[in-house]
C-alpha cells in the first residue's frame, strides 16, 4: 500500500508533499492531486493537513462589519475544503453554493455537516455551469490561487472575477510573498501585482486591503484583499 501518511495534519512532510505536486504536474495532472489530498484521510476531516477547522477570522469579521440587507441574498466559496467558511457564510444568512473539484472533498463535507443548508457539489472553476456567470454577491477565494502553477493562477482569478455579481463583492485571503522572491515554492504565494491585477484587468474596485502575518511558528506573511464589481 502506498503510504499516504505524509500528508494526514499530524503526520504532514512538506518535502514529500512537494514532490508528490510536481510528479502530478509532471504527468499533466494539474488538478488530480486535490482529490487524491482528500481521500488519502479516509473520511476524516481532521487530517487534512491544511484545515484549519474553523472559519478564516477576516472573513468572519468581514461578515459582522458588512451586513447585506438584500433578499436572497448569494455567496460562492471556492474550493471549499471541509467547508468551515462556506458554512460562516449560511449562518449570516447567504444562500451558498459552495464548491470543489474532488469529489472526495465534497463527501467530506456532506458528511460533516448533515444538515447543512449549504449546497455543497463537485464543480470545476473553469468550466462552472453557465447560471453561475455574474450570480454572487458574495465570492470567497481562500488559497486556490496559491496551489496552481503559470498560466492557470491569472485564468482561476479571471473566472472567480466573472461569477460576482453587479455590486457584489469577492474576498481574497492568500498567504503573500514579494515580488520576483519565492519563485519555485509550491504552495506559491501571491506577489501584490498579482492581487491588484483584480483591479488594473478585472475591473474591480479595490474596497481594503490588508498584509498581515499570521499565528504560525514561525508566522506566515498573508494577504487579505475585498474587490468590488460596480
Amino acid at each position: 500500500m502506498k503510504d499516504i501518511k505524509f500528508l494526514h495534519k499530524d503526520n504532514f512532510d512538506y518535502e514529500k508533499y512537494v514532490n508528490m505536486v510536481k510528479e502530478y504536474h509532471k504527468n499533466g495532472k494539474i488538478f488530480n492531486w486535490f482529490d487524491y489530498i482528500y481521500d488519502c484521510v479516509n473520511g476524516d476531516y481532521t487530517k487534512v493537513f491544511w484545515a484549519d477547522l474553523e472559519p478564516n477570522p477576516y472573513l468572519v469579521d468581514w461578515l459582522k462589519q458588512n451586513v447585506i440587507t438584500k433578499q436572497d441574498k448569494t455567496a460562492c466559496v471556492i474550493g471549499c475544503g471541509v467547508g468551515d467558511d462556506a458554512e460562516i457564510l449560511s449562518e449570516y444568512g447567504y444562500k451558498v453554493t459552495a464548491f470543489d473539484i474532488s469529489q472526495s472533498a465534497i463527501d467530506l463535507c456532506k458528511n460533516r455537516y448533515q444538515n447543512s443548508k449549504v449546497t455543497y457539489l463537485v464543480a470545476d472553476l473553469f468550466d462552472y455551469p453557465k447560471d453561475w456567470f455574474e450570480n454572487f454577491d458574495v465570492v470567497y477565494e481562500c488559497n486556490t490561487i496559491q496551489v496552481l502553477p503559470n498560466e492557470y493562477r491569472k485564468k482561476a482569478r479571471v473566472a472567480m472575477s466573472s461569477l460576482i455579481a453587479k455590486d457584489g463583492y469577492i474576498l481574497v485571503s492568500c498567504r503573500s510573498r514579494e515580488e520576483n522572491t519565492m519563485q519555485e515554492v509550491i504552495p506559491l504565494p501571491l506577489s501584490k501585482l498579482e492581487m491588484d491585477e483584480f483591479i488594473y484587468i478585472d475591473g474591480l474596485k479595490e474596497i481594503s486591503f490588508e498584509a498581515y502575518d499570521d499565528t504560525q511558528e514561525p508566522p506566515l506573511p498573508h494577504f487579505w484583499g475585498i474587490y468590488k464589481k460596480s
